[in-house]
C-alpha cells in the first residue's frame, strides 16, 4: 500500500538527518564579498549623478550575458522556492534544519552574481532590476508541489543542472574572475544535488513503486524554475546553441547519471505501476536521445551556414 505524506516524512527523517550531517561536514563557508572586483565599480546616473551604463560599458559576450541574468533571476526566485519546500517539509527537525540551511546557502548565489554583474557594468542595472520585479511578481510554483517524492525527484535533477548551467557560464564568460565566482556557486548545487539524490536513493528502498513513479512523472515534464521568465524560450535557445546548456546535457549529464545512481535500470522489487514507470521512463529517454539528436544537427548545420568552426 502506497505510503502517505506524513508517513515518508516520518520515515525519511533519519536519511535527511545523516545525509545533513554529511553536508554540514563536507560544505565550505565562502563570501560573496571576495568575488567582486570592487575596485573596477563606477557610480551609476541617478540620485548620485554618476554615468548611465552603456552597451559598451560590457566585456562579456552577448550569451554569456544572456545566461548570467537567467541564472540570476532564477536565483532571486529563491523566496518562493523557499516556501515551496517549507510547506512541504516542515521547519522542524531534521527536515526543518536542512530547509533553512539551504535557503541561507543559496541566497549567497544571487548576491555574488548581482554585485559582479553591477560592479563590471555587465548588464543594464535598470533593466535587470525590472526583470527581478517582473520574474519575482510571477513567484514560482511547484508543478508536484503536494507530492513530496516528485518534489524530490525534481530538485535533484534540477541542482544537477543548475550546477552544469552556472559552471558553462562562468566558462562563456572569458571573465577569469566571473569562471571563478561560478564555480563556486556551482560546487554548492553540487552538495545540494547529493542531498537530495541521497534522499531519494532512501525513499527508493522505502517505497520503491513510489519513488518510481515519481522519478518518471518528473523527467517526462521537467522545467526549469526560471522557465517563466519573460522571453525564456528564446533566451534558451540562445543558451543551447552556444552550448551553455542543451539537451545533449540534459540528457547524458544530468538525468542519465542520476537514474545510474539510483540503479532503476536493474532495480528489482517494482510491480505495478512501479515496472510502467519505468518503461514510461526509458522511452522518455529514449526521446530524449533522438531530439537531442536532432538539435545538434540543427545547430552544426546553423555553424555551417554562418562558417562557424
Amino acid at each position: 500500500m502506497p505510503l502517505d505524506q506524513t508517513s515518508l516524512l516520518i520515515e525519511l527523517e533519519p536519511v535527511v538527518a545523516t545525509n545533513l550531517d554529511r553536508h554540514l561536514a563536507l560544505a565550505k563557508e565562502w563570501f560573496p564579498h571576495e568575488y567582486v572586483p570592487w575596485s573596477e565599480g563606477r557610480t551609476f546616473d541617478g540620485l548620485l549623478g554618476g554615468a548611465e551604463w552603456r552597451p559598451d560599458d560590457s566585456k562579456l559576450p552577448d550569451v554569456a550575458r544572456t545566461a548570467l541574468i537567467v541564472n540570476l533571476l532564477t536565483e532571486d526566485n529563491l523566496p518562493s522556492y523557499h516556501h515551496e519546500i517549507a510547506s512541504l517539509f516542515g521547519r522542524d527537525g531534521a527536515w526543518g534544519t536542512w530547509v533553512h540551511r539551504w535557503t541561507a546557502e543559496e541566497g549567497r548565489h544571487g548576491i555574488a552574481i548581482r554585485d559582479y554583474l553591477t560592479v563590471t557594468r555587465g548588464v543594464d542595472p535598470i533593466e535587470l532590476e525590472r526583470a527581478r520585479m517582473a520574474h519575482m511578481q510571477s513567484g514560482y510554483v511547484n508543478d508536484h508541489n503536494d507530492e513530496m517524492l516528485h518534489t524530490i525527484a525534481y530538485v535533484a535533477f534540477q541542482e544537477l543542472a543548475t550546477r552544469i548551467s552556472h559552471r558553462n557560464t562562468g566558462r562563456a564568460t572569458g571573465d577569469p574572475i566571473a569562471e571563478q565566482l561560478l564555480a563556486r556557486v556551482a560546487a554548492d548545487e553540487n552538495l545540494h544535488m547529493v542531498f537530495y539524490r541521497n534522499l531519494l536513493a532512501g525513499a527508493f528502498d522505502l517505497a520503491p513503486d513510489q519513488a518510481m513513479r515519481a522519478v518518471a512523472d518528473v523527467v517526462a515534464a521537467f522545467e526549469m524554475p526560471g522557465a517563466n521568465i519573460e522571453g525564456f524560450g528564446r533566451k534558451a535557445l540562445s543558451i543551447a546553441l552556444a552550448g551553455i546548456y542543451d539537451l545533449r546535457q540534459h540528457r547524458d549529464e544530468v538525468l542519465a547519471p542520476v537514474l545510474r545512481q539510483w540503479n532503476v535500470w536493474d532495480r528489482t522489487g517494482l510491480t505495478g505501476d512501479g515496472e510502467r514507470a519505468r518503461e514510461e521512463l526509458a522511452e522518455h529517454m529514449s526521446t530524449l536521445e533522438t531530439q537531442a539528436a536532432r538539435f545538434e544537427e540543427r545547430r552544426e548545420a546553423r555553424k555551417k551556414r554562418r562558417g562557424e568552426s
